[in-house]
Parts: structure tokens; sequence; C-alpha cells
């Protein structure tokens, strides 16, 4: 029998690598940048292309390479960083395996030019598909100059699966801030299609975040430092008052290499406990600076998942430094800083030995019943089908009440009354449900009472009903919006003038990508300028908003949606303005708005549970109300 085993060509195995190291355009200027960096350049220069499909160009005034450097750069395993197993445990330095090159050069066409500071004249290099194409020696400035041209041209399949271009170019962006983030002594310059998108000059880290990040952040931002013998904490947090809906703006940077760590960001929202609104997050940007050999960085191809040999110690160092910044800049009115900063026992070997405490949440006394749903589980069984309207009504069996001025139960004048025409509702929300008059005035009406303008109690047959008004909205209108999402029949209100809103350019590309589904919304815009967009009308529910305002919370809260849920566009969109538009119905209600809300929301699919899950409602028997009043 033939043997059946062999070794893989060089060009095979380099595209398999490059599955690792290169997923789309983005993970190219990621590595590129970063071999800058290790050159020590102090100018670095990236032009992208078609969001990096047809060129991808980094030019630096970096150290430079000699023409043997040059041609071994391009070879797997080769690297300056690593010479003894050793010399994994003490990295600095941000790329060190040896297989970026190797791996970009597999999948496009590349073009390398550099020279060193004392060289006359420098190498240009070609490859294609990990062939060498030509070397010869070239008069070029010092650094390097990397062109990466026709990315995934030999493998086609792999090139089919990159997304649109504005999906791709808000993953170069997200790289590039990282870079730049990391490296604010650094002069950054970004080009697209050869418009300018960042200047960024040389300076300070608060300066650097001001140039990407806008002018607002100026006042927000609140200098962090910890200095310990295991780890030191910089950097800046946001003020609680600045907090956004969802993830927002955040980063950590480890020996400034940038990563991903839901433990730690949890301690950064521990630190903000009881400062910020639930279900935000404040803005920071901390570097942690630490001995190589406590971490490994090792672990995944992109290098943004990291090991810490003791997670407990980092997480209460960045809590208590947070918590330090917040009570120094007074963002918040007292912080005990002799207690509760959760150092825990430390071990005789300086270790920390107690899990760090959850985050608590700030629950009023009507939102507590909310946790208890065991007994709101049976009813909302039966109300999964939509249309379903006779089995809610049962709940309330025995509890109308009728108006002595002969007005129908849901405020809607009958036909005894001195007008025939129906009240018009002042809540937005009550246009969710078309042509209701003639249904409504059948139904008798329910007692029922708002509480702090945030919370609606009922009287249900079997005891007290408790509804969170702003997810009873959040509940009707993702249900509208995802009918118009999917049916394409959104109402638009026409602005008197139109209005511009500057975008940052992240969130100007996100547009771009789901600028149809914003449209089925209601929305009407177009491109305006670099970054810009101009806003012509909006669903009526936005009437006299700021457009401003609603557009960058639906793009925050997509992108938060986007990185924890991995939903669809269409339930993206439907949830993220759905979540958006329910925060403003937290306010004072009529009882015609009172009753026409219970019955939207009992009229919808799930009306126990907002789109992400969260409880809408709770029950409370009247078993449940002896036990809370009379004390054994």
């Amino acid at each position: 029998m033939l043997d059946i085993i062999h070794l893989l060509p060089d060009s095979i195995a380099n595209q398999i690598a490059a599955g690792e190291v290169v997923q789309r355009p983005a993970s190219v200027v990621k590595e590129l940048l970063e071999n800058s960096i290790d050159a020590q350049a102090q100018t670095i220069q990236l032009i992208v292309k078609d969001a990096g499909r047809t060129l991808i160009q980094v030019i630096d005034d970096g150290v430079g390479m000699s023409a043997t450097d040059a041609r071994m750069s391009f070879e797997r395993h080769a690297t300056s960083k690593i010479k003894t197993a050793d010399d994994l445990f003490a990295i600095r330095t941000m790329g060190f395996r040896g297989e970026a090159l190797a791996s970009i050069a597999a999948v496009a066409q590349v073009e390398l030019r550099t020279r060193r500071q004392n060289d006359e004249v420098g190498t240009m290099i070609r490859i294609e598909g990990s062939e060498l194409k030509s070397q010869e020696s070239v008069s070029c400035t010092k650094g390097t100059n990397f062109q990466v041209k026709n990315l995934f041209f030999n493998v086609p399949a792999r090139r089919n699966f990159l997304k649109s271009n504005p999906v791709e170019m808000k993953h170069v962006l997200d790289e590039f801030q990282r870079v730049a983030l990391a490296h604010p002594e650094i002069q950054f310059t970004l080009y697209h299609n050869d418009v300018e998108v960042y200047n960024l000059p040389a300076g300070k880290l608060s300066r650097r975040i001001i140039d990407i990040f806008g002018k607002n952040y100026r006042e927000q931002l609140a200098n962090c430092e910890e200095e310990t013998p295991f780890v030191n904490v910089e950097g800046f947090v946001g003020k609680p008052e600045s907090a956004k809906k969802g993830r927002g703006e955040q980063f950590f940077f480890v020996n400034k290499r940038f990563i991903k760590h839901n433990y730690l960001h949890h301690a950064v929202l521990s630190a903000f406990e009881a400062t910020i609104p639930e279900g935000s997050s404040p803005f920071y940007v901390l570097f942690l600076e630490i001995d190589p050999s406590h971490i490994d960085i090792n672990i995944h191809p992109t290098k943004t998942e990291i090991k810490f040999d003791d997670e407990r110690a980092v997480y209460a160092i960045i809590r208590s430094a947070v918590r330090r910044a917040i009570g120094v800049y007074n963002l918040t009115p007292t912080i005990d800083f002799e207690s509760d900063i959760n150092f825990g026992n430390i071990t005789s070997t300086g270790r920390f030995s107690d899990t760090p405490t959850p985050i608590s949440q700030s629950i009023s006394d009507f939102e507590k019943p909310r946790r208890g749903l065991e007994s709101l589980a049976s009813m909302t069984d039966s109300l999964r089908d939509r249309g379903n309207t006779e089995n809610w009504r049962k709940l309330f069996e025995g509890m109308e009440s009728f108006k002595p001025n002969n007005q129908s139960t849901l405020g809607f004048q009958s036909a005894a009354s001195p007008a025939d025409a129906p009240i018009t509702l002042g809540s937005k929300a009550n246009d969710i449900i078309l042509d209701e008059s003639k249904r409504l005035a059948e139904i008798k009406e329910i007692t029922a009472i708002q509480v702090q303008n945030r919370f609606i109690v009922a009287q249900a047959k079997s005891g007290l009903m408790l509804i969170d008004q702003r997810a009873a909205y959040e509940r009707i209108l993702y249900e509208k919006y995802h009918n118009n999402l999917k049916n394409k029949n959104s109402f638009t209100q026409q602005l008197l003038f139109p209005k511009t809103v500057d975008l940052h350019p992240a969130d100007f590309q996100l547009v771009l990508e789901i600028q149809d589904e914003i449209k089925a919304l209601g929305f009407s815009f177009e491109e305006f300028g670099q970054n810009t967009i101009k806003i012509s009308g909006v669903p009526p529910e936005v009437q006299e908003e700021n457009e401003k305002e609603i557009f960058e919370g639906l793009l925050q809260q997509y992108k938060t949606n986007q990185s924890d849920l991995h939903l669809d566009v269409i339930e993206n969109v439907a949830r993220s303005f759905s979540k958006k538009s329910s925060a403003k119905y937290i306010g004072e209600l009529s009882k015609i708005e009172i009753n026409l809300l219970i019955h939207q929301l009992f009229e919808t699919a799930v009306p126990g549970y907002t789109p992400s899950g969260e409880p809408i409602m709770t029950i409370l028997s009247v078993e449940r109300l002896a036990e809370l009043i009379i004390k054994k």
C-alpha cells in the first residue's frame, strides 16, 4: 500500500495559517500597524480603498529593514522577538509569532519597500500568493511602505464571505482606533478612498481621546491612576452622567495591547455601582502595566484574549482605582475608600482569596416584585398566541368600574355624550394600534393607578398586578417596529427644516450598513458630506425630539446587541429602537392612557417580557399581600 501522509506545500500551509490570522481586511490593518509600532515609528499613515478589499497601505518612518531581513520577514515563524522559550514570558512587543506577513502574503498581492537610516538604497519585494515575484534595490525614504492589494484574490471562497464595504470599514476603524488610543505619542492618519477620515497628532492620551471621539468628551474625563507592586493602572473614566445605554466606548489595554475581558469590565461597573442608570455603562480607557511573567497573551491568534495568573487581584485593584477616581473628582456624593474595596483576605502567598461581590442593583419598592414571576408564569402561558384577547380579559373579571358621566370605559365618548368624536390621546405611543376607537369602546375600564410616574398597579382577579411602564412600552413598540421592518409599511413625518447630524466615523459606516432597516422604521435621510447625514423625516414617535440623540442612541444600542446577542439585522434594529424609544415613556399618564397601555400590552405576543427577556409585570396574590401587611 502506498504511503498517504505527506507534507503540505508552503503555499497551502500559509493559506491555512492565514485563516487564523487574516480573517478580514481589519486583521491586515491590525498586523501592519503593530509592525510599524514595533519598528519605533513616530508617524504612521494608513491608506484604505474599498474598505480594504482593493488596497491596504501602511507607511511609517520606523527603523526599516535590511534586504535580508525584508526577505526573511515573509517566512513562517521568522521573528526578531523570540530566541528562547523563556522569551515567551517576557514579551512587550505587539507581534512576536512571525506568522503575520507570511499569512498576508499567502492570500494577497504584496509589495514592500523599506530602508534603514544609514543605508543608501532600500529594498523592494513583490510577492503574490506566497510566490516571490521580484526583489530589487530601489530608492525610497527611511522606514517601511507596505501595500496589500486584492485581499483573498486567490481564495475566492474567503473573499465571498466578506461583508459589505460599510461593515468591513467599521471593523477597520475599530482596529485603527484601538492602536491609536494605545499609542498617543505617535501621529496617525487614515484615508479611505482618498478622503481623510482621521488626522491624529501626537500628544497626550486625553487629547487623543477627544480627537477620536469628539469634543464633547472634553468635560467628561476623570483621571484614573493606581500604583501597586503587582499592577499599575492609569487612564481615564467618564463621569456617571455621561454613561450611555449599552456598552459604549470601553477599552482595556495590557502593556499597551488591546484586550477584551468581561471580568475586568465587571470590575469597572462595580466601581460605578449606584451612580449610573441600570443598563448603562461608563466610558473608560484604562491601561494596565504588569510584568509579562504574570500574563499569557499567546492563547488566541488575534491576541485580544489574555490570561492573568491572579485575576482577582487585578479585579480588586481596577475597582479601587476607578472608585478613587470617582471620589477625587467629586463625581459622586460620598464613597468610603477605607472599606469594601474588595481586596478580600490576603493569603500568605500574597494572593487574594475571596470572590468579588456581584454588582447590586438599586431597586425601588415597586421594582422588587417584578423579580418574582412564579405567579405570572401560568398566566402568560396562555397569552403567547398573537390576537388572543379573550384569555387576558378573564384576569380582570369582576373588577370593572363605570364612569358616572356616561363616558365609555377607555375615555372614548359614547353616542349619548355631547360630541361623537373620540378624544385625542396625548401619548405618541397611542398611535401604535390604529382604528382603536370602535373596538375599545366596548371594553370595560380596568381599575388601575400610576405610581411615581413609572409603575402601574392594576387590580386583578387574584390580587394586584404591577406593571413596569417603560418595559410595557418597549414590548408594544418592538412589535410595531418589527412588523414595519418585515412588511416595509412604516410612516414618516416630514420635518419642516431638515436636520444635519455629524456622526463618529465608525457610526457613519454602521448607518450605511443598516440604512435600509433604519429607513424602514420611518426615518428619511441621505448622506450629506463626510460622516454627516441630513434627516428630512422621522417616525411619528420621535417628532420634536433631538434627532442626533435618537440616532446615536439607536446606533449605540444596536452595537451593544450586535456584540452581546449576535441578532439578525431586523431583530436587532427593532429591539434597539424600541428600547431607545421606550425610555421617554416614563412620565405621568392619564386614566385613558393607562387603560390603553394595558390593553395594548396584552394584545402583544408575549406581554410578560420585554424582547430581551426582562419581566414586565408580576402578580402579588392576596395571600402575599396579607403576608406583607400582617406581620406574624
